[in-house]
């Protein structure tokens, strides 16, 4: 990504344009990649974020929590009216693990998605996603129930990832109580969310245990080592500068050894037979991109059915974005599809 925008100072006030009047405005100034052109409405929505976060400094942890929170307030839907939600919490490996439960119109027992919020492992959080489980649960006709699990640099890999593991662990001996039928769970998340998603499916599978019937992953990040092509290559990408992953990555590790443990790049397990069918989302502009293309093609190698789809104009976090990225929501319904398709 090597387009600037030298003579355009966009404002917040651009970032609710029309799509056309996106597109007449970057006239000239479109970021192009290879074939690839960028979304004019995610063009104008990483500008306007990178004017307003400067990608060349880094805040605090909870400087960072509050801009995230901000950012998705100002810039994302909430959920549809007719989703029902509830707060719960389950048993932790120190204590409960916070959860919410979205429900949507309905009776009998129904499938459900445990879904995993993104944020670099050190941010996000049940508010942060309202708006994507919220719509995932009543476009899909599934029960989805979001993960608060703890967050670095303050509890540290493993932490987070043992609370996705006990969720899932006490969701499958409770499905019934939630209304979900037992044989139709998934897991999901999206980028630090679609790493703690795919390591807990790895460690099911590679235990001996009952794990989930699919997968769902939103632009994951899968290779803490950051060296495949779509990493260096989009070094400077909007959200998500390599600048800013390298910095949660040292606030999640302990050491920069543990890049290579599975659990923590789960691209590089060995054995990849017997995972759940998987449903992978990328985006074109995203450093990410990488990470769940190879996965993908790694996966259907080993015999796996996976669902593959690029949206090849986009950045990080559109779908959390839908308030301003349009397509946001196109691909919120795509993957809602999947799991209706998929779990029945």
């Amino acid at each position: 990504m090597t387009d600037k925008l030298p003579e355009l100072r966009l404002t917040a006030e651009h970032l609710h344009l029309a799509e056309a009047d996106a597109e007449r405005l970057l006239d000239g100034y479109r970021i192009r990649r290879g074939d690839r052109v960028m979304d004019p409405k995610a063009q104008v929505v990483g500008e306007v974020i990178k004017q307003l976060r400067s990608p060349d400094s880094l805040p605090t942890p909870q400087e960072s929590r509050g801009q995230f929170r901000k950012m998705v307030e100002l810039l994302d839907e909430p959920p549809p009216a007719s989703i029902k939600v509830s707060d719960l919490a389950c048993p932790g490996p120190i204590g409960q693990v916070p959860l919410r439960l979205y429900a949507p119109e309905g009776t009998g027992a129904r499938p459900l998605l445990l879904y995993f919020h993104g944020g670099g492992w050190i941010q996000g959080d049940l508010e942060t996603h309202h708006g994507a489980c919220g719509k995932l649960a009543a476009w899909s006709g599934c029960l989805v129930l979001a993960v608060d699990y703890r967050l670095a640099p303050e509890h540290k890999f493993p932490a987070g990832l043992e609370d996705c593991l006990a969720a899932w662990r006490w969701l499958a001996a409770n499905a019934a109580t939630l209304g979900a039928d037992p044989a139709r769970l998934a897991v999901g998340g999206d980028s630090a969310g679609g790493n703690l998603a795919a390591a807990v499916c790895q460690i099911l599978a590679a235990g001996g245990e009952p794990g989930p019937a699919a997968q769902l992953l939103i632009y994951p990040s899968l290779d803490l080592g950051w060296q495949l092509p779509s990493h260096r290559e989009l070094a400077d990408a909007y959200i998500l500068p390599r600048i800013r992953v390298r910095w949660y990555t040292e606030l999640y590790l302990s050491s920069p050894e543990q890049a290579a443990d599975i659990r923590v790049s789960p691209l590089w397990a060995e054995d990849l037979r017997g995972q759940p069918p998987a449903m992978i989302v990328t985006a074109g502009f995203d450093p990410l991109l990488d990470d769940g293309r190879r996965y993908a093609d790694r996966l259907e190698a080993s015999g796996v059915p996976v669902a593959y789809r690029e949206y090849t104009g986009q950045i990080h976090a559109f779908i959390s974005l839908t308030r301003v990225i349009p397509q946001g929501n196109e691909c919120l319904r795509e993957m809602a599809g999947w799991l209706k398709s998929r779990l029945g």
